[in-house]
């Protein structure tokens, strides 16, 4: 594999999946996702999908992959995608990730290491203590045993406590001493394109797309997965677009505060996407302001498929 695979990246709203539409319209592309919500069915509106029927016509993977309540991780990630990058290959076809889970990124181009060391006995009683004493006392746990991973994580964030501790229970040694080993690059060469753009425009189209989201049937979704019975708990839905509704739902907040909240914590979450890719060097930048940006680039990353 000596050709480099484009990855486009940014954050949420910036145009990364309409540019890749483009490209598929003029290149023979398949595209591979790269996006931690969007693996989940059930979960269309509140993560932005691209139409069945144009994923009919343009092949896309890693959508639509397990069910809200299964586990998938950025390690599995990696390992699959650079598989179906392969076989894309293998085919004659082109491969384009497109994507702005920072982690499915780093997995894919990188690697990350994955430790299997699970136990379900453990994996119980972490729950029950979590019933019990609540997240911040798990949490609290963890900063006794693994000061160094607990700093890298937010305190709220209850599927990496509770894998964290596990892996420590079941090994012996903390998460943080087995996240030092050294991962697989990828088999291949990477070529990466960031698009961003002015704050307050991307903003307007944060604003806005939520606004979609809510005509679209957004509150229609999340009922419909609690009926289907899904846990308010999981990480799936303890997502923004998804969690909002819910506490809406459940009385602890008005309607218009909901919209609200989740343009604010889509914009907040577009910014922790920018400060992630931002460090990553390898990334070509390209400000994306209006339809003409995004077919300029276009024709940009194709003359540099075609000229592999």
């Amino acid at each position: 594999m000596n050709s480099a695979v484009n990855i486009i990246v940014g954050p949420t709203a910036v145009g990364k999946t309409r540019i890749s539409l483009l490209i598929a319209e003029r290149a023979d592309v398949e595209i591979v996702s790269a996006d931690s919500r969007q693996i989940y069915r059930y979960m269309d509106i509140g993560t932005a999908k691209v139409e069945k029927e144009i994923r009919e016509r343009i092949p896309h993977h890693f959508i639509d992959i397990c069910n809200p309540d299964e586990y998938y991780s950025a390690g599995m990630f990696g390992r699959q995608a650079r598989e179906t990058i392969g076989n894309i290959l293998n085919k004659g076809k082109i491969p384009l990730v497109v994507g702005g889970s920072g982690l499915y990124i780093r997995a894919l181009t990188d690697g990350i290491f994955e430790l299997n060391a699970m136990d379900p006995k453990i994996r119980e009683q972490l729950e029950e203590r979590l019933n019990e004493k609540g997240l911040p006392a798990l949490y609290e746990e963890l900063k006794r045993v693994d000061p160094e991973y607990a700093r890298k994580i937010s305190p709220n964030d209850r599927q990496r406590i509770l894998r964290s501790l596990e892996v420590y229970l079941v090994t012996d040694k903390p998460f943080s001493y087995w996240h030092s080993k050294q991962p697989d690059p990828a088999p291949f060469p990477v070529r990466l394109w960031g698009l961003t753009s002015d704050r307050k425009k991307l903003y307007r189209r944060i604003n806005e797309r939520v606004d979609q989201m809510i005509k679209a049937g957004l509150e229609d979704e999340v009922r419909n997965l609690l009926k289907l019975g899904y846990s308010p708990e999981l990480n799936a839905l303890n997502t923004v677009g998804y969690k909002e509704v819910i506490d809406y739902f459940e009385g602890r907040i008005a309607r218009e505060e909901m919209i609200d909240l989740i343009k604010r914590n889509s914009r907040r979450y577009a910014k922790r996407q920018l400060t992630w890719f931002r460090a990553d060097s390898r990334i070509q930048w390209r400000t994306i302001e209006d339809e003409n940006d995004l077919k300029s680039l276009c024709g940009e990353i194709i003359r540099a498929v075609e000229s592999q």
